[in-house]
């Protein structure tokens, strides 16, 4: 399902500015994009600004499933009618202001002709008009006006129609906006659920002077974030969220989990040799997902069986049946991207990456590869590519010769013709991390390193390496600099 948003946030106004539209607009982006959407943003914008991010949102709608409209800023109506307000909007009078900002009514039918199923507007943008005194007409002006919902619309406002919502003074956010980012991840909570937990939270927060409101016309259940539970059924609970997992003593599937659990590579490999096709055939499949999570783990510890069983996946497993050697395979692919909790790990357990997903070479072990691509469908942002997925991926690498023609220096890594390489943002020390700082690699290991870091497997990346003479057997590459997808 493609999620395709755009975040405005206006601060910068001339006459009357704002503290915390532009703030709004960051962090909603940040969490939109968190739970799958392709975000464009436009802060501080121009009403050319605004008209030409609206037309750039529009062409990504026709492409879309759901569609996100949010904007931070000054808003007001006029003659019944809705205007978001841009920096540079002439507020001389009424027409002035029409003439010169967004109404709202384009943003709607814009998405309205998309054609996608869900609509979702959301507006900070209530404030009082500032403006107000020195038009001749002032009457019915104050806050937003009740607006036409189409089918598979929800339109969600800081304040109830005609009221007025305040800044958030000393604050980073809104009151309207930090309310919302407190509730949006709610897991399998429903858009409507969400919001009346969003209305409460502010109407306590001014003490019952701001009260949210939403027009909706949803035909259907539109969650931002849908556990991992819940969305895939193939597991239980306790197996996807094993941390949840009670050990039973009598079971010799949980003495295996147990055993891998510890971190001792003998009881780890004794522990293995434990799990046979025989004795796998009597394990529930929730236990062997289990049981497959912690040899990932257990091969990451560099426990010497768990690596050889990964290795030897296919051929040791063969006489197991389908779904069983499946549920193995599937629960170590599960622990590379996510946690005890179920949760989508910061970064993924990537140490034995490409040892794993090397298995992604044999037919048999399709199945599971196109399971942990369902799995990660939602977070498709978060990865260059997203993982399990088959397909060649090309990368350029641009070297310059600098003093050592043999061992040529790295000066970009390209994915589609984009600059990947960037500091690696866990590494703290500015000093030692520096663009002239370099590390020398065999390009065996430079090309497995990239792999790991773009998640993608060696055997479906190919390397184009320019501004050498010849392909190099060794060279320089940034020191503390990573292609890894930047934390959004």
């Amino acid at each position: 399902m493609k999620r395709v948003a755009l975040v405005i946030g206006n601060a910068a106004y001339p006459e009357k500015p704002l503290t915390n539209p532009c703030h709004d607009a960051e962090d909603i982006a940040t969490v939109l994009r968190h739970y799958g959407f392709d975000v464009l943003e436009c802060r501080d914008g121009s009403y050319q600004n605004m008209e030409q991010a609206l037309r750039d949102f529009r062409g990504e709608l026709y492409l879309a499933d759901v569609g996100l409209f949010f904007f931070a800023g000054h808003g007001l109506q006029i003659d019944g009618r809705n205007y978001l307000l841009a920096t540079d909007t002439r507020t001389g009078d009424e027409i002035d202001v029409k003439h010169s900002s967004m109404n709202l009514d384009y943003v709607i039918d814009s998405m309205e002709r998309a054609g996608t199923n869900t609509n979702l507007i959301i507006l900070d943008a209530c404030r009082n008009n500032p403006w107000e005194r020195r038009w001749e007409r002032s009457f019915g002006s104050r806050g937003l006006a009740s607006v036409y919902v189409p089918q598979g619309t929800l339109i969600a406002f800081a304040t109830s129609p005609g009221q007025t919502a305040d800044d958030g003074k000393d604050q980073r956010n809104g009151r309207y906006t930090n309310a919302l980012l407190q509730h949006i991840g709610a897991p399998d909570c429903t858009i409507e659920a969400m919001f009346k937990r969003v209305r409460n939270t502010l109407s306590v927060a001014t003490n019952g002077k701001q009260i949210s409101w939403e027009h909706t016309s949803l035909a259907s259940e539109f969650f931002f974030n849908r556990s991992i539970g819940v969305r895939i059924d193939s597991y239980s609970p306790s197996a996807l969220r094993d941390a949840l997992l009670e050990l039973d003593n009598s079971l010799a599937s949980h003495e295996i989990i147990r055993n891998l659990k510890v971190y001792t590579w003998s009881v780890q490999n004794s522990a293995l040799t434990q799990l046979t096709p025989e004795t796998s055939r009597k394990f529930r499949k929730d236990n062997l997902f289990v049981i497959g999570r912690n040899i990932y783990q257990a091969a990451c510890g560099q426990a010497r069986e768990a690596t050889h069983f990964i290795d030897n996946f296919p051929s040791k497993m063969r006489e197991l049946v389908e779904i069983k050697r499946k549920a193995l395979l599937d629960g170590m692919l599960f622990e590379v991207f996510f946690d005890s909790n179920g949760d989508l790990r910061k970064s993924a357990k990537d140490r034995c990456f490409n040892r794993l997903f090397d298995l992604q070479r044999f037919e048999s072990t399709t199945p599971s590869f196109q399971f942990i691509a369902e799995c990660l469908l939602p977070h498709a942002p978060r990865f260059h590519v997203l993982p399990g997925k088959p397909g060649e991926v090309s990368v350029d690498v641009v070297l310059e010769a600098r003093d050592q023609p043999d061992c040529p220096f790295v000066a970009r890594i390209c994915l589609a013709s984009d600059n990947l390489l960037h500091p690696d943002e866990d590494y703290e020390d500015e000093e030692e991390s520096g663009p002239e700082r370099f590390r020398l690699y065999s390009i065996q290991d430079f090309e497995e390193r990239i792999s790991t870091q773009l998640l993608i497997p060696g055997h479906l990346l190919s390397f184009t390496y320019t501004g050498a003479s010849r392909r190099p057997t060794h060279l320089n590459s940034p020191l503390h600099w990573t292609v890894r997808k930047r934390a959004n």
